[in-house]
């Protein structure tokens, strides 16, 4: 199997909001929200795991960007959000190889179609999001990154099994 099934707790996140025209530059939403979250250093407690996820909102139809929070943490003026956790599918990429991307996404969605175990759990707030998992150094290095995409499933109850 590529996939592998993680859990991921509930938190407050601080929330880009919708960004209609995925827009990464310095003053589109995601990038002033990008420079927000890149400012932050996390104490080593909260520095490991995925802070950030970028996901796609299929009922207002733009990119939304999180930066989960902690106690300590500034929500920088962005809307807070709460994060209600739960079970993905997770796999990973080459950042950017969008075919790739593509053809391991629909090869999960059937993985998860055809389980006896799991249905998809796509709700509000609750979609399928990436996160780049590999650190900045590295990053800088070998020139590419790796994109961990999550897509979100719960196990299928009794009388669907």
């Amino acid at each position: 199997m590529k996939f592998r099934i993680v859990s991921l707790p509930p938190f407050k996140a601080a929330s880009s909001g919708v960004d209609k025209n995925f827009d990464f530059s310095e003053e589109g939403i995601l990038g002033k929200f990008d420079a927000y979250f890149s400012d932050i250093k996390p104490l080593p407690r909260d520095d490991f795991m995925p802070r950030d996820f970028l996901f796609f909102d299929p009922v207002e139809q733009g990119m939304v960007w999180w930066w989960a929070l902690n106690e300590d943490m500034d929500s920088g003026s962005n809307d807070v959000v709460d994060f209600d956790g739960g079970y993905y599918l997770t796999y990973t990429y080459r950042d950017g190889d969008e075919e790739m991307g593509s053809k391991l996404y629909n090869e999960a969605i059937e993985y998860v179609n055809k389980s006896e175990l799991f249905e998809l759990d796509e709700r509000h707030n609750h979609y399928s999001m990436g996160h780049i998992i590999t650190p900045q150094d590295i990053i800088k290095a070998q020139g590419w990154a790796q994109m961990e995409t999550f897509i979100p499933i719960k196990l299928r109850t009794e009388h669907d099994r």
